[in-house]
């Protein structure tokens, strides 16, 4: 049993899961629109990177061949 190909195949598999739960990754940039001596505003904007499903499905399934070939003799 190789125990670093289970991990590497656990990652994977989590991962995996995760990938089909959220289906993308989402975050916040502040950005300055006028700045007048000591009065500044900003403007936030969310941003999503979308993760497509093939991502996840080849990374669970790499994960399901790397811990069977871990769980090999």
């Amino acid at each position: 049993m190789k125990p670093s190909l289970l991990l590497i195949g656990v990652a994977l598999i989590v991962l995996g899961v995760i990938s089909f739960a959220y289906q993308g990754l989402t975050y916040t940039t502040q950005e300055k629109v006028l700045e007048v001596g000591p009065i500044t505003a900003t403007k936030e904007t969310e941003k999503t990177i979308p993760l497509p499903p093939l991502l996840g499905g080849l990374a669970l399934v790499g994960g399901i061949v790397l811990v069977t070939a871990g769980g090999r003799r």
